[in-house]
């Protein structure tokens, strides 16, 4: 069954979807149930905080190359969270540390789905297509002129398999 969004997209929409998860009710120290967004780089008063941005990475890895006869490419792709969060002004990055974690813990729990059964169990409901992911160890910073708030960032590899003739294929 096709997909509704290019490969690309769709690990984009649904990983965004895993990461509105983060919330008390489902066990979290943090809420972001309303506050994920992807590809934004610029936040501004009016965002409420904590939230995420999901981006891609600016220079993208090295892939092998695909069989000349095949439309299929394999390789990894790497991400990016970028998480932001009122301070704490006597620790002003303790935040940054409580929802960084909470993102890799959110992360480890749809990883843990590599080991499926069916397809549409294994990462991201994207078993074929997302057959590894890498959570990076991260880095917190303080508020600084990138940001007049403590933030966070996280690199995440996944191993994408993508048809170059169909990226809708599922």
């Amino acid at each position: 069954m096709p997909l509704a969004n290019p490969i690309r997209l769709e690990v984009h929409k649904r990983l965004t979807d895993a990461l509105k998860q983060i919330n008390p009710a489902n066990g979290y120290a943090v809420d972001l149930e309303e506050h994920v967004y992807r590809g934004r780089i610029v936040f501004g008063s009016e965002t409420p905080l904590p939230a995420l941005a999901i981006l891609e990475v600016p220079i993208p890895l090295d892939q092998p190359p695909s069989p000349s006869t095949s439309p299929v490419a394999t390789g990894a792709w790497e991400l990016m969270v970028q998480g932001w969060v009122n301070d704490d002004k006597e620790n002003p990055t303790d935040p940054a540390h409580l929802l960084m974690a909470d993102v890799k813990r959110c992360l480890a729990k749809e990883r843990r789905k590599m080991d499926w059964d069916k397809p549409e169990d294994g990462i991201l409901g994207l078993g074929r297509n997302v057959t590894g992911m890498y959570i990076g160890a991260g880095v917190v910073r303080p508020p600084e002129e990138v940001s007049a708030k403590a933030y966070f960032w996280l690199t995440i590899t996944l191993d994408l398999v993508e048809n170059m003739e169909d990226p809708y294929e599922d």
